[in-house]
């Protein structure tokens, strides 16, 4: 195996660095998108005519 073929195996061409970056980035993306979805409903509900005030609004 040449110095380049072996250092390229060692490495995996890169794709494991790029899934140790990638991951987490997707888990944040995911997480701030259901936290701004939740935060939307709440204020759709806070602003819904007719709705009672919640413990926040007392």
């Amino acid at each position: 195996m040449t110095g380049g073929a072996a250092l390229l195996m060692a490495h995996q061409g890169g794709w494991d660095e790029a899934v140790f970056v990638a991951v987490p980035l997707v888990i944040l993306a995911v997480l701030l998108s259901l936290a701004r979805r939740r935060a939307e409903r709440e204020d759709h509900a806070d602003a819904a005519p007719g709705a009672e005030p919640g413990p926040a609004d007392q």
